[in-house]
């Protein structure tokens, strides 16, 4: 028998053993490993659609009434002010709403950060900083003592 018989078994062989660990990834430790993977083949913009069409087909299973409102949410756009917040808000019923909310509440719970600068931002619950007091004045380190001490010389 010619080698070239043997090509289509060997490739079928190799997407079924490259199906198969990527079922596995996705099943150990509730897919932490395949994000990684799938976040850079998103970057390709047929898979990116691929991967939103199996997202949504499968929302739409389990949860039609959240699928609804993410769609609406997603014509919406990306909202940046709160303002734009309550406008999105309102294109939903109540019943979307609670289930968008619960599953908003339910996507931060899981939230497990990765490195220091995430940890950082999840103890002090902003973005990344304590806040600063408001009489604090100077951004400038030290700026603060020389005001200070001139005020008490003057007195």
């Amino acid at each position: 028998m010619p080698g070239y018989v043997w090509i289509p078994f060997i490739v079928l062989g190799v997407l079924l053993l490259l199906l198969g660990v990527l079922a596995i990834l996705g099943r150990w430790r509730n897919g932490r490993y395949l994000r990684p993977i799938v976040k850079q083949l998103s970057r390709i913009g047929f898979m990116r659609r691929w991967f939103q069409r199996m997202s949504t087909s499968a929302l739409e299973r389990s949860n039609p009434e959240l699928a609804s409102a993410v769609k609406k949410m997603q014509q919406f756009g990306e909202p940046t002010t709160p303002e734009q917040v309550q406008r999105a808000m309102r294109v939903l019923t109540p019943q979307e709403r609670r289930v968008y909310m619960e599953a908003a509440g339910q996507e931060t719970a899981d939230f497990e950060p990765t490195n220091r600068q995430q940890r950082r931002r999840l103890e002090h619950g902003g973005p990344g900083m304590p806040m600063r007091p408001a009489d604090a004045g100077s951004t400038r380190p030290g700026a603060t003592g020389r005001k200070a001490q001139a005020k008490k010389k003057k007195r």
